[in-house]
């Protein structure tokens, strides 16, 4: 073998560190597979409750290990009397813990809404940032907070991978990867732009109430025949 070329190791080990980019489904079964997602529901929407861009951060920064319904419950009443950053700061973390504290780590949330309301007044005047680099700087909120604000309030069509949508690409074929940023990265090159927008609502909520975590209903799967899940879920009964 020519020294100039790596063994047939290091190439294995080099394939490991990268992840893929690639789906396993081919184009035509990726435009199939957002089509008929888009059928059954054309403009799907997130599950958490908010009144502004500003409410709507807060609530994904609260989402993290829980759920959307629980949120919804302790936000409801709390977005009802404080809905900007300048009043969740007169609040205080006391009373804001009040309300949030039916939240799975509410302490430590509460310290980080704190945080980020002095944050957002002290650095963008009390706006909530139009950018992912300047929203990742803002306390508590990680790549995938970022994503699901750019989306879903000013319109971008990013794509935040949740627990949901990291099983779904993964357990279909559509976007592998070991980790939720190959799966977002994958995404965003192989995902028909016409479905760029409302691609990962379709896929959270795919995840959240078909291709569930123990036990996917395949039986009533649109896309079934495009998974390239091998052990189906046969119907009841």
């Amino acid at each position: 073998m020519p020294q100039d070329q790596p063994s047939a190791a290091k190439l294995t080990k080099a394939r490991r560190r990268k992840p893929s980019r690639r789906s396993r489904l081919k184009p035509e079964e990726i435009e199939a597979f957002f089509f008929r997602l888009k059928a059954i529901d054309p403009e799907p929407k997130g599950e958490l409750n908010y009144v502004n861009p500003f409410t709507l951060l807060v609530a994904v920064v609260l989402s993290a290990q829980a759920t959307d319904v629980g949120v919804n419950k302790a936000t409801g009443p709390l977005f009802a009397v404080a809905d900007t950053p300048e009043k969740i700061l007169a609040l205080g973390e006391e009373r804001l813990r009040e309300y949030i504290k039916t939240i799975g780590l509410y302490r430590n949330k509460a310290k980080n809404v704190m945080a980020l309301c002095r944050t957002l007044i002290d650095e963008h005047g009390g706006t909530v940032p139009d950018t992912r680099e300047a929203l990742e700087a803002l306390p508590g909120v990680g790549r995938k907070t970022a994503n699901v604000v750019l989306n879903i309030a000013f319109g971008q069509p990013t794509i935040a991978v949740d627990t949901h949508l990291f099983r779904v690409g993964n357990r279909t074929g559509l976007a592998p990867g070991k980790t939720p940023l190959d799966v977002e990265l994958t995404l965003e090159k192989v995902v028909p732009d016409a479905y760029r927008l409302h691609a990962h609502h379709w896929l959270i909520l795919h995840g959240r109430y078909l291709c569930k975590a123990r036990k996917p209903e395949c039986w009533r799967c649109p896309v079934e025949d495009l998974c390239q899940h091998k052990e189906k879920t046969p119907a009841p009964g």
